[in-house]
């Protein structure tokens, strides 16, 4: 079957490209969507099985990391990621995209309500961090994005990263329920509980700060002049969604 992913775009993204190239090495056929195309059509939303919300500065992060984006996304499409969602498909949200999600409330969104339970704030630093990471992958989350993995060097590039919680409820929530899918060894931005990325109860959506597309080849990573490794940490989380679908839709 053609697995077909539809990447978001609009006004301030920018590695929408980077995303869609990156599914499209993972086998997924790949088409850049414009929010406003999406808000005149959200039927188009259907003929789409992966909604990837990619990284940048959507309106410029003027009123906060994807705060605008995401209002826009909840007035005049939650009906249809509801949708989306119920059918059984997936989506991902990297950086800007996971600030989207999170202010949306798709994730962790335990209470199936869009009620925003987390969010991502300025870096304990006060500065845009732009850098490399290890990052390890929660061996008992349900999330499919990450099944079979278990750490990876990922760069991660932003201002606003640190992951916090709206109470000690949440925060023990996804704890217990091992939402945090991600998590950096060696916290760079002051994230509670260390997270790089979560998901949500059904383990299909995932939100990440740092960039997968981002390592898709082997001369991306900053040794590679030394060690001349042929690894490719980041594809492996794009072909795992794109197996995902191949395996549960025809």
């Amino acid at each position: 079957m053609t697995v077909k992913a539809c990447i978001l775009t609009g006004y301030g993204i920018n590695a929408d490209i980077e995303l869609t190239t990156a599914f499209k090495m993972a086998g997924a056929e790949a088409q850049r969507v414009h929010i406003n195309d999406l808000i005149e059509n959200p039927a188009l939303l259907d003929e789409f099985h992966i909604a990837g919300f990619a990284g940048g500065f959507s309106f410029g992060d003027h009123l906060g990391s994807g705060l605008v984006y995401s209002h826009l996304f909840k007035k005049n499409l939650k009906a249809q990621l509801d949708k989306f969602v119920a059918d059984g498909k997936i989506i991902i949200g990297i950086c800007n995209g996971f600030q989207v999600l999170v202010k949306m409330g798709v994730l962790p969104n335990t209470k199936g309500d869009w009620t925003q339970e987390v969010s991502l704030i300025h870096n304990d630093s006060g500065l845009f961090q732009d850098q490399w990471v290890k990052v390890k992958y929660n061996q008992n989350s349900n999330c499919i994005w990450t099944q079979g993995l278990a750490e990876a060097d990922l760069p991660i590039r932003h201002g606003e990263g640190k992951f916090i919680t709206d109470n000690d409820e949440i925060k023990s929530y996804i704890v217990e329920n091992n939402l945090g899918a991600i998590v950096y060894d060696g916290n760079p931005n002051g994230s509670e509980l260390d997270i790089a990325g979560i998901t949500d109860t059904t383990g299909r959506i995932l939100g990440l700060m740092p960039h997968p597309e981002a390592f898709i080849y082997p001369q991306n990573h900053p040794k590679w002049h030394r060690t001349k490794s042929d690894k490719i940490d980041g594809i492996k989380l794009f072909e795992n969604g794109v197996n995902y679908i191949k395996a549960n839709f025809k």
